[in-house]
């Protein structure tokens, strides 16, 4: 685990995937793409992993996900095929708001 700080990128050890960190928790927290932890932008990925089975919904690029809670949302900034994911939690694709009518 890792303390998670707003601004940071981060990158997918299994497919393409790459995110900013919008907002972020206090404390560490894991964030995972594909099951498998992801790393800072200045790390190499490791060798030999894979996408795990069930971790394979892809990302969007241009898309925030958020957790349950919503005190942790990243931004895609390069789409990937493995799922994003935090302390063992899949991350939702953010919806937008709905806007008030002006009528």
């Amino acid at each position: 685990m890792a303390q998670i700080k707003t601004g940071s990128r981060m990158r997918s050890q299994v497919c393409a995937t790459e995110v900013m960190v919008i907002g972020a928790p206090a404390g560490e927290m894991e964030v995972t793409c594909g099951g498998a932890p992801m790393v800072d932008m200045s790390e190499t990925p490791g060798d030999g992993l894979s996408i795990a089975d069930g971790a394979d919904q892809g990302t969007v690029l241009g898309k925030r996900y958020t957790n349950e809670a919503a005190d942790l949302e990243l931004l895609c900034t390069k789409p990937g095929d493995g799922s994003l994911g935090a302390n063992g939690e899949t991350l939702s694709l953010k919806e937008a708001k709905a806007l008030p009518s002006s009528d």
